[in-house]
């Protein structure tokens, strides 16, 4: 498996916290991807995008919010020899060091600063760090942001202190000097022959409850820390994209922040992160609906596959920590699935490991399977001999009244997602009974793996 960063080069913005990243993010990429606010450390997971600019493609990342520079140092001293190892799940720390991770991998390094507030301490450690951590500085970019005007440039003279160079006057707020930064980025970095599919890429959302899973996944199938994990409810508080090839195919991971059972009442950063969720979902072509197999299924797991097919989303049941699970009894649980979840019948279920690896790249494969069978596109003629054979099977069910209704067409009127029109008589009713039989005959022919099908009846008008 190739990933779409690995082929760009890589523009890191680095920084302390509060001085217009995830801003910059924005304003560079062209899109409000990057939760914004002025609470401090909004930006726990790394922010992914890709820009183009006169010929050239790069990667751009925006990192977390450096809340303790210790962490990223390694200097952390500690009070009592009881706490000589910091705790896995400290979330800032985990940030820290997927900062340094990206920094450490970086063709270039966009070191932003506030010129509102000028030259502080912490800039000043930054800098030394930069130089400590990385062999050379000539691929660090010193960025003066927030200098909304002309006026305000002379006061960028003090961060020559910084010894990185002139620096660079933008504001990310308004625009102005992004363009000049984007130029001189673009003569910095590489050309490459690589382009970009997104168009063509399929969108996958991994979605579930607080807690389930969802990032581990995502990052169990990249093989790197990608998102942020921990034991904590709303780690990840908003979207994130991850593009990757995989058998020549692109596919555009989006790992969600938790959808609680508050929902929309939930408040702070955590609300709108939920409704980046939902949005997210609107925009994917397929969900992978993440359960943790190790507890029961809930009502509230049934209301979001729910919403999935309200929106006629494809997807796939990941049943997740089945490291946890005693006694693995595969067709066991499937039957107490589908139990629980007796309208998701034509879902597919993979059993995983997020913490392991066990399985999980065997999503990959069922979603290329899926989105194939998802643009499936059934002939007239086809649909016809079909429509012959399954009526022969079983007459058609009336709904109301005593005669029994005539099917007259059988028509597929979309794809991507698949949506079938049935013609009978003016004076006809069909019973819903009929239309699942339909549907199900249609799956045994030809598939539509994890994929709701729309059935729409039409009246045949009297010529």
């Amino acid at each position: 498996m190739n990933y779409i960063d690995s082929k760009l080069p890589s523009v890191v913005i680095f920084g302390r916290t509060n001085v217009g990243k995830s801003t910059l993010f924005n304003c560079l990429i062209e899109k409000q991807q990057a939760l914004v606010s002025k609470i401090e450390g909004t930006t726990r997971d790394s922010n992914i995008g890709q820009v183009s600019w006169r010929s050239k493609t790069f990667t751009l990342v925006d990192t977390g919010g450096i809340i303790d520079l210790k962490y990223l140092t390694g200097q952390l001293r500690l009070r009592s020899e009881a706490s000589k190892k910091l705790k896995t799940d400290d979330i800032e720390a985990k940030v820290q060091q997927q900062a340094r991770d990206y920094l450490k991998r970086a063709d270039l390094i966009l070191f932003l600063v506030d010129n509102k507030t000028g030259l502080l301490p912490q800039d000043k450690q930054m800098a030394l760090l930069l130089k400590k951590i990385l062999p050379a500085t000539n691929n660090i970019f010193l960025i003066a942001n927030k200098v909304d005007s002309i006026k305000q440039q002379p006061k960028t003279a003090e961060f020559h202190q910084l010894a990185l160079g002139d620096p660079i006057p933008v504001s990310a707020a308004n625009g102005s000097g992004t363009g000049d930064l984007l130029d001189i980025v673009a003569k910095k970095i590489k050309a490459t022959s690589y382009k970009l599919q997104a168009t063509s890429s399929i969108k996958v959302c991994i979605i579930g409850k607080p807690n389930v899973g969802k990032s581990s996944l995502l990052n169990a199938i990249l093989g790197y820390q990608r998102i942020i994990v921990s034991s904590t409810p709303h780690t990840t508080r908003e979207p994130q994209d991850t593009d990757i090839v995989y058998k020549e195919h692109f596919i555009k991971l989006i790992d969600t922040a938790g959808i609680s059972k508050k929902g929309t009442k939930t408040k702070g950063l955590e609300k709108y992160g939920i409704a980046k969720s939902l949005v997210a979902l609107r925009k994917s072509d397929l969900a992978l609906i993440i359960l943790d197999i190790s507890e029961n299924i809930t009502h509230q797991d049934a209301k979001l596959i729910e919403e999935i097919i309200s929106r006629k989303k494809s997807l796939i049941l990941i049943a997740n920590k089945w490291d946890l699970v005693q006694e693995r009894n595969t067709k066991q649980y499937t039957n107490y699935i589908y139990s629980k979840l007796p309208f998701v019948l034509f879902a597919p279920i993979q059993f995983t490991s997020a913490l392991t690896g066990e399985k999980v790249k065997k999503v990959l494969d069922l979603i290329l399977k899926i989105s194939e069978q998802r643009q499936l596109q059934l002939s007239d003629s086809q649909l016809s001999h079909f429509l012959n054979r399954i009526v022969k099977l079983h007459r058609p069910t009336k709904g109301k009244g005593t005669k029994h209704p005539r099917i007259y067409s059988l028509k597929q009127i979309s794809a991507n997602p698949p949506k079938f029109e049935i013609r009978i008589g003016i004076k006809d009713s069909l019973h819903f009974s009929y239309l699942r039989f339909i549907e199900n005959r249609l799956r045994e022919k030809y598939g539509f793996l994890g994929t709701p099908i729309t059935m729409k009846i039409i009246k045949k008008q009297l010529s």
